[in-house]
């Protein structure tokens, strides 16, 4: 089956989101899953993340504007991928939207990127390995929500990490030649 630039089982990855939604679309969950919609659209709350991180770690405000630029790529990057593949959302009587989108281009979620990519770096200015608790989370989320098939979200997360880890070599670099220089 294709779906505008991308072949897909369609079967297999329809099948799969049937399955998260009639087993993880409780109200609670639906519910969570728009809060993280909205917190992740544009990479909005990634991005004021990066700003507060500016605000409050003083010693460290460029590694974390550049960490929030970071993120930003990686959303620039998977919107501009969407624009070349043109993979149509999903469309189907068994899956359920549940939340608005900005457009109807799928592939890769952009929500998976900036997320993924706000963890790798992120992970690095906190000290903590924020991939497993960030990344899970937001990619369920888009397809409770109904609005990505399993290969947009692990696309999207892939493309994520790529950025996210050329960005953290860049500040590591950064303040490898800092420590150098005293």
């Amino acid at each position: 089956m294709s779906n505008n630039g991308i072949t897909t089982n369609g079967s297999m990855e329809i099948s799969t989101l049937r399955r998260v939604q009639d087993t993880m679309a409780s109200p609670a969950m639906v519910s969570a899953a728009r809060g993280l919609s909205h917190f992740g659209e544009h990479s909005g709350g990634w991005l004021a993340v990066g700003l507060v991180g500016a605000l409050v770690d003083r010693k460290r405000r460029k590694d974390w504007l550049i960490a929030a630029g970071g993120v930003l790529a990686a959303h620039g990057a998977s919107v501009a991928v969407k624009r070349v593949v043109k993979r149509r959302r999903p469309d189907d009587d068994g899956v359920r939207v549940l939340v608005g989108t900005p457009s109807k281009l799928s592939f890769p979620s952009a929500h998976a990127t900036s997320t993924t990519a706000a963890a790798v770096l992120y992970s690095r200015l906190t000290g903590r390995r924020l991939e497993p608790l960030l990344v899970p989370p937001m990619l369920l989320s888009r397809m409770i929500l109904g609005v990505h098939y399993p290969s947009d979200v692990v696309a999207g997360s892939l493309l994520g990490a790529a950025v996210g880890g050329l960005v953290r070599r860049r500040l590591t670099g950064r303040n490898r030649a800092k420590e150098a220089s005293r």
